[in-house]
């Protein structure tokens, strides 16, 4: 099975994602014009960034970094645009520079985190996780826990993953992100009806995805529940029919779809 996707937490909504990306819980101390206006083209270019105008988005941005290039949550949503127009480079660079203005802001560490955790510097990674966990005004602590479990999940940390998983669904038990990957760790670890259970609690919360259905699929089997394996490959080749998960079932099965 593929790795779990870290921004799905990232399962994205992008909306929720860079919301969060834009707001901090911490007090606002400058309340200048040249902040005011950072703020409003920052908002502007998070919701340009919703709508897939990434080249408005882009100037509405560097507008808000031209007013104050102090105000963090400006270059955390550059680094998120950046990095979906597949400028990786320029993201690290943004994210770096908004952790200069604000390093101790839960929404610019867990950001910056699951960024490094995408390009497998795991280690590196959880260092940012816990900072961002360790900011009293974070609202969101549960999601940057699920990011360093599942972080240490694609790292093949089995036990460090589940730790920091089940902080995540201590903070927030409806997390779909924690619960689908402790349901992948249970499978790894052949613990197939804690998997199933876990999964359960996914689909109570959350859509199916391709992952979510590949991943049931093989827990039913794994359980030898035939019925249900071929009810979720039903659903995964009817929903998905031409993704990933999709195709590597059809082939394994040896059928042709």
């Amino acid at each position: 099975m593929k790795r779990l996707a870290l921004r799905a937490l990232l399962t994205a909504a992008v909306p929720l994602l860079l919301a969060a990306c834009a707001t901090s819980g911490a007090p606002v101390e400058d309340d200048t014009a040249a902040r005011r206006a950072a703020q409003t083209n920052t908002e502007l270019g998070r919701q340009y960034i919703a709508r897939g105008d990434y080249e408005i988005a882009l100037d509405k941005l560097k507008r808000a970094i031209a007013h104050d290039k102090t105000y963090a949550p400006a270059h955390t949503v550059l680094a998120y645009l950046y990095e979906r127009i597949g400028d990786k480079k320029m993201a690290a660079k943004e994210y770096r520079e908004a952790l200069k203005y604000d390093p101790d802001d839960g929404s610019v560490n867990n950001n910056f985190g699951a960024f490094l955790c995408a390009e497998g510097k795991w280690s590196e990674a959880e260092l940012y996780f816990k900072r961002a966990v360790d900011d009293r005004f974070y609202e969101t602590p549960a999601l940057a826990l699920s990011n360093a479990g599942l972080c240490a999940l694609n790292a093949g940390d089995l036990d460090k993953a589940e730790n920091y998983l089940r902080q995540s669904i201590e903070y927030d038990e409806n997390m779909p992100a924690s619960l689908l990957a402790l349901g992948k760790l249970n499978y790894q670890r052949g613990q197939y009806l804690r998997a199933r259970a876990f999964l359960q609690r996914f689909e109570a919360v959350a859509s199916h995805t391709e992952e979510s259905l590949e991943q049931a699929y093989r827990v039913e089997k794994a359980m030898g529940d035939d019925e249900a394996a071929a009810e979720y490959r039903r659903q995964l080749l009817e929903q998905f029919p031409n993704s990933r998960a999709a195709r590597s079932i059809v082939r394994e099965d040896g059928q042709i779809q």
